[in-house]
């Protein structure tokens, strides 16, 4: 299969995250397969959709199937991103029917809730469809899985924010609470990264339009985090702004609220809902002759 990956889903962090989900699934062995199910039988199973959705999930399925058993086959018929409906068949599988059977589990778990991100994350962009704002993810995502669901974002249309805490700076509001003020925060910040010889973005999180202006003064941040302002506030902080940074809106944002939130004039709106909001999608995985 064609490798259509964001740069953080290294083959490191792939197989790490796989190995780790067979040992939690399987322990000392898929007794109810090897129990009922002959060694040696071949057979199919096909990826049933049951749920309208934006589909994902489909190459780390091929990933999984093919880490635990190389001899395993898909057949792909829908790839990741692509809208699909109820009924429709994403891929066939074939190969041992023991290993199709023990690694069901994993791939319907990871794609269901992957299909399900990426599914709400396409409606959220599709509301800003003639904006210039783009849709960011957070880092309130499940732990271990974060890869995944960022992942989703990304096939949903969504941007990701940064991966980590290792590849960006975000001063909130307890980081510059704890260093004084804002202006602390970012001077220690500049420092440290010319001492360490770091070429990291710094973002900041502001509560009102003083903070807005006192990050501003520094002459140093490169974003601008608007938390849990008004939209009276954001268009303010905006035109305050005027380019001398991006802006980022963050602080419960709903498919009711983006659209107002897009036309303040923000760079970027920042969501947590996308991932920790989104239901999974029902998928099946289905044995046929």
């Amino acid at each position: 299969m064609k490798r259509n990956r964001p740069e953080y889903v290294t083959d490191e962090r792939l197989y790490r995250f796989i190995d780790a989900a067979i040992i939690e699934d399987i322990g000392d062995g898929d007794h109810s397969t090897l129990a009922s199910v002959p060694a040696d039988s071949q057979q199919k199973a096909k990826l049933l959709v049951k749920n309208d959705c934006i589909l994902a999930g489909i190459e780390l399925a091929y990933e999984i199937f093919h880490y635990y058993d190389k001899d395993l086959k898909m057949e792909v018929f829908k790839k990741d991103g692509d809208e699909v409906k109820d009924g429709d068949i994403a891929f066939i599988v074939s190969g041992s029917a023991r290993s199709i059977l023990t690694m069901e589990r994993l791939v319907l778990n990871c794609m269901q809730r992957m299909s399900g991100i990426a599914t709400y994350t396409h409606q959220m962009v599709n509301l800003l469809a003639d904006t210039n704002t783009r849709i960011l993810d957070t880092r309130k995502t499940s732990p271990i899985f974060r890869m995944c669901e960022k992942w989703a974002v990304r096939i949903g249309g969504g941007k990701n924010h940064r991966y980590g805490l290792f590849d960006m700076i975000m001063l909130k509001d307890n980081h510059n609470d704890y260093a004084g003020n804002i202006t602390k925060s970012v001077e220690a910040t500049v420092k440290y990264l010319k001492e360490n010889k770091l070429d990291l973005q710094i973002e900041v999180e502001t509560r009102n339009l003083d903070e807005v202006k006192e990050a501003l003064a520094t002459k140093a941040v490169d974003i601008i985090m608007l938390d849990n302002m008004s939209l009276f506030q954001m268009t303010a902080a905006v035109q305050l702004i005027n380019g001398a940074a991006k802006v980022e809106a963050s602080g419960g944002i709903t498919k009711d609220t983006v659209r107002a939130i897009a036309e303040t004039g923000v760079d970027y709106i920042s969501s947590g809902a996308i991932i920790y909001d989104a239901p999974n999608i029902d998928l099946s995985l289905k044995a046929f002759n």
